[in-house]
């Protein structure tokens, strides 16, 4: 039987697609779909060490979808389109180019290794960039805890 895909978080995840019925197949086929970033976000990468502390920092209200690949030591927030300057100066930060794709499962499963650590929910609501470079600026002592 095949899983649910059509929650708030992975309909509004499809719209990032060309294609947002391909997506759902995909999905529903436990594959990864392209979603595409310039469209309703822009993918900024970072390791999931340094995620996970930043998003401690940043705190819940000001917090957006966060995809993992924890094999891989990768993580991508999802930031509005135009957050680039705010982001400027930001250590350890990779901001993806508008159309670059990016391999994602559903809102509420992990598929070959990827799954999102801050799920989307339906609402658009992304990581303030403001925040997100605060939390990356050099300078910036990383608290110890279980993840070093």
């Amino acid at each position: 039987m095949a899983s649910r895909t059509r929650t708030p978080g992975s309909e509004w995840l499809a719209l990032s697609s060309p294609d947002p019925v391909r997506t759902h197949r995909a999905w529903a086929a436990g594959e990864l779909a392209r979603l595409h970033s310039g469209r309703l976000w822009t993918a900024v990468e970072a390791d999931v060490r340094r995620s996970v502390d930043a998003m401690q920092r940043i705190g819940p209200d000001r917090l957006g979808p966060v995809l993992v690949h924890p094999s891989a030591d990768l993580a991508w927030w999802l930031v509005p389109c135009g957050s680039v300057e705010e982001l400027a100066g930001a250590d350890f930060l990779t901001v993806h180019a508008s159309g670059r794709s990016l391999r994602c499962p559903p809102a509420e499963r992990y598929v070959d290794g990827l799954g999102w650590l801050e799920k989307p929910a339906g609402s658009g609501r992304l990581t303030d960039p403001a925040a997100l470079g605060a939390a990356f600026r050099p300078g910036r002592r990383l608290r110890a805890g279980a993840f070093r």
